[in-house]
């Protein structure tokens, strides 16, 4: 397993404060949030996903992830934690027959699944399930 020292570094994609259609002004193109919640189950969370969108979620990663290039992620036994980090849960799925969530990493596109993982849904993998939280608009 490389270490993080010796993973390839990649540029932060340029932020355009642009909004994709040109009658918007961007600066009161934002939402504002209301109030926070926790989601306190799977049923919790699959239920705002669908009513509502994206969900925040943090969870620990760990030396095996920034490896990850495919499948259903789940730490292996031996993996060190290398700390927290925090992503949006963007959907969840089944692949033979693993249940997973689908998350939008904020790395880069070149990094994941098109700078997306797959991470095991139930079993709250990394404290995923545990750390989630969304906001009422």
């Amino acid at each position: 397993m490389p270490s993080c020292d010796t993973l390839p570094e990649y540029d932060t994609p340029k932020c355009d404060k642009t909004c994709e259609y040109g009658n918007v002004d961007y600066s009161k193109d934002k939402y504002h949030a209301k109030k926070s919640y926790s989601l306190k189950s799977v049923t919790d969370i699959q239920r705002d996903l669908v009513k509502f969108g994206s969900v925040s979620v943090s969870f620990t990663v760990y030396d095996d992830f920034p490896t990850y290039s495919s499948g259903v992620y789940q730490h292996t036994p031996k993996s060190k934690s290398l700390g927290g980090h925090a992503v949006r849960l963007i959907g969840y799925g089944i692949e033979d027959n693993v249940p997973y969530w689908l998350c939008a990493n904020s790395w880069n596109d070149s990094w994941g699944l098109e700078g997306t993982f797959k991470i095991l849904r139930g079993s709250d993998e990394c404290g995923i399930e545990s750390g989630a939280v969304a906001v009422e608009v």
